[in-house]
């Protein structure tokens, strides 16, 4: 059947949050803690360990007090932030606001960058006439983001897991993302960097492009061939 829509993730498929040491660099300075740039190097490890960059990698390990607040991070902001502050003060800081200020660092546009073909592609998709909406697990608004980055024009629906109090793999997610485009399943493409999650949207019936979740000048044509596989 003809692709007449497609479906992208957020985080890791169309833009990359920075790395730990420039958040971490960015919220020292701003806050005006001086510190010598091996401890930042260390400290910016320790919290990318501890999994307190949300959109970076998973925690080494979940303490059982934050295990709930794990499982449902994507449902509701509130449990978003105090996941990811909980994360985070596992590792010793100078200030205790540092943890907030970091929580508040990440939802900011320029520390997300997009992948170099994220425009291109969505440009192409548009030019052809075909649907695009933005489905993500996610416990913030990150319409602001697109938007700084010119790229929400191209998005035509936003279905986001806290809003619906749905995460992905629920198939129930990404029904509401081909209403909210007005497609059939059978004619939309969900291209995400994660099969388990992005590959729930295979239970409906959307067919699934999958890339890789890496630094963006690591991954310079990943999203291309969602191109090719619309015609």
């Amino acid at each position: 059947m003809a692709i007449k829509g497609v479906l992208f993730d957020f985080s890791g498929t169309l833009m990359r949050i920075e790395p730990a040491e420039r958040w971490l660099s960015t919220v020292l300075a701003r806050t005006g803690v001086d510190m010598p740039d091996g401890e930042t190097r260390r400290l910016a490890q320790e919290l990318e360990e501890a999994g307190a960059l949300p959109g970076g990698g998973a925690p080494r390990e979940v303490p059982e007090e934050l295990a709930e607040l794990w499982r449902e991070r994507d449902r509701d902001p509130a449990g978003h932030r105090a996941l990811y502050t909980g994360l985070a003060r596992r590792v010793p800081l100078p200030r205790p606001g540092l943890y907030d200020a970091l929580y508040e660092r990440h939802m900011e546009p320029d520390a997300w960058r997009p992948y170099p073909d994220t425009e291109p592609v969505l440009a192409g998709l548009r030019g052809r006439g075909v649907r695009v909406a933005v489905v993500s697990n996610i416990g913030w608004d990150l319409r602001p983001v697109l938007g700084e980055h010119g790229l929400d024009r191209y998005v035509d629906a936003w279905v986001l897991s806290y809003e619906h109090r749905l995460v992905k793999p629920d198939p129930r997610l990404f029904e509401v993302a081909c209403a909210e485009l007005g497609l059939l399943p059978r004619n939309t493409l969900m291209v995400g960097d994660n099969q388990r999650a992005d590959g729930g949207a295979t239970a409906i019936g959307c067919a699934l492009h999958l890339v890789e979740h890496l630094p963006v000048t690591e991954r310079p044509d990943g999203l291309l061939p969602v191109l090719e596989l619309v015609g």
